[in-house]
């Protein structure tokens, strides 16, 4: 597993994926609900809304170093897929 700056978000995705043995996904809106309102604060945003694209980019950084696994409509997503040519809701799961 590669070692990543440890931040608040870093910190709750690796938490929850902890939690959920393969198959079973998450959504990465569930990392930013987990961020305490301090933790907001400290991330500079007022809503966890404002914190996606940073949490899609870290997800698909773990998903290029091989730690995880990014779904679309149930089917992971081509390691060529690059997080700016996704639209709509992804899953994310730990790789087995």
């Amino acid at each position: 597993m590669t070692v990543h700056i440890s931040t608040p978000i870093s910190t709750h995705l690796q938490t929850l994926l902890s939690k959920r043995a393969p198959p079973k996904t998450l959504c990465p809106s569930e990392v930013a609900r987990a961020l305490s309102s301090a933790e907001l604060q400290a991330e500079g945003v007022g809503e966890w809304r404002e914190l996606m694209p940073r949490i899609r980019d870290l997800v698909w950084q773990m998903r290029d170093e091989g730690e995880v696994e990014i779904l679309q409509r149930g089917e992971v997503l081509a390691a060529d897929v690059g997080v700016e040519s996704v639209i709509g809701p992804i899953r994310v799961r730990r790789k087995v």
